[in-house]
């Protein structure tokens, strides 16, 4: 029977995620051309990337949230308020920001549960919890600080969101490329042995070595382009730049929780059937309550990296951050109507929103147009989300 699927099923290929990685390609190189060669330079992609950094870490959870068939519109707000609060504790107070971190995620757990409870407990939909947390919460970051801009100047803590210490240097930079590529090739080579192990059909060894050599290849340039890239005050080049580090840790450990763990297995399974579920034992209101805790946790830590990328809590932060999130999600593939998602998609997502709203800032393009493109964009990948649905049979 496998044998009758299409070679880029029995390889393993997402097919959705393989075209989304093609319109990235398309996007880069149509900016690059239009910007006059501009896009596709080691400051921008820098520059996009830590940009992206911030909804990327986000978008990987609201995968999960979604799937399980909730959705949550106050991130942004809360994300505001949590950055507003770490900063004020650290510039206003005299916390040390390890102190202040910890405090604003505590406070994040109570509002994100706060929340889940009220959907997991009371059954009122997440929609319109969290629309009231969007409000409210944008209006709790005012009442922080008086509305008041909070710097914060301990260097350390400004690493965190990239700049000018904000890298990892170049040598840190090549070894965690290879670090990659080595397990690219083990893990290959691992489902390899396990299904001759089981006595299924495998594909030539030179293609799944070329499957494994192309992400291989784009990890190794972006690594090169990071390293090609140096602040002209600086004699050193900047690196990979730690919000993109953070981001990429959040992924695999999310991707971990999804693929190896119980709780991941309950998401999904929750998010295709919730009577089911239920009914077969899987406790639906702990495991909404723990993924709006894992949400609140995530938030904590965008938050950390706007601020120590800003070197200051301000007011506006995080403003219609949602809309990104949400939009990154689900051109990652990740069904509105729940039990369907890819963290990885998530990823990708979030990189085309950056990447087609930097490249139309490059371009001078009003924002008014952006704003009006950027939804089109959303509309665009759901439609596209329920034809590919249609066509491969997919829920």
């Amino acid at each position: 029977m496998n044998q009758t699927l299409p070679m880029w099923r029995r390889v393993g290929i997402d097919l959705r995620l393989l075209l989304m990685c093609a319109l990235l390609a398309v996007l880069g190189i149509s900016f690059h051309i239009l910007s006059g060669g501009v896009f596709l330079s080691p400051e921008n992609l820098y520059n996009v990337a830590q940009q992206t950094a911030v909804v990327g870490i986000v978008s990987t959870v609201m995968v999960l949230v979604i799937v399980a068939r909730h959705i949550d519109l106050s991130v942004g707000s809360v994300m505001g308020f949590i950055g507003v609060l770490i900063a004020y504790l650290q510039y206003t107070s005299g916390w040390s920001w390890p102190a202040a971190c910890l405090a604003g995620l505590a406070v994040a757990l109570l509002v994100s549960i706060y929340q889940g409870w009220l959907t997991a407990s009371l059954g009122v939909p997440s929609f319109v919890v969290t629309l009231g947390g969007l409000m409210s919460f944008r209006g709790a970051a005012f009442l922080v600080a008086d509305g008041k801009t909070q710097p914060v100047n301990d260097e350390f803590f400004q690493r965190l969101g990239g700049g000018y210490d904000g890298g990892i240097g170049t040598t840190w930079t090549w070894l965690l490329a290879a670090l990659v590529a080595v397990v690219l090739v083990a893990r290959m080579l691992q489902r390899r042995r396990a299904r001759q192990r089981h006595g299924m059909p495998i594909e030539p060894l030179w293609l799944e070595l070329f499957l494994v050599a192309v992400p291989i290849v784009v990890v190794f340039a972006f690594a090169a382009v990071m390293n090609n890239y140096r602040i002209p005050s600086k004699e050193e080049a900047q690196g990979l730049p730690i919000p993109v580090l953070i981001w990429a840790v959040v992924a695999i450990v999310l991707s971990f929780l999804v693929h190896r763990t119980r709780f991941g297995r309950y998401v999904f399974a929750m998010g295709g059937n919730p009577d089911a579920a239920a009914l077969v034992g899987i406790p639906v209101k702990r495991v909404t309550l723990l993924l709006f805790a894992l949400l609140a946790v995530l938030v904590t830590v965008a938050a950390i990296v706007s601020i120590a990328r800003l070197n200051a809590g301000t007011n506006s932060l995080g403003s219609g951050m949602e809309l990104y999130v949400i939009a990154a999600a689900v051109i990652g593939g990740t069904a509105l109507a729940g039990g369907s998602g890819s963290i990885f998609g998530s990823v990708l997502g979030a990189l085309i929103m950056q990447s087609l709203d930097s490249g139309m800032l490059l371009l001078d393009v009003p924002i008014g147009q952006r704003m009006v493109i950027i939804g089109q964009v959303l509309i665009a990948a759901v439609v596209f989300d329920v034809l590919y649905r249609r066509k491969f049979g997919e829920n």
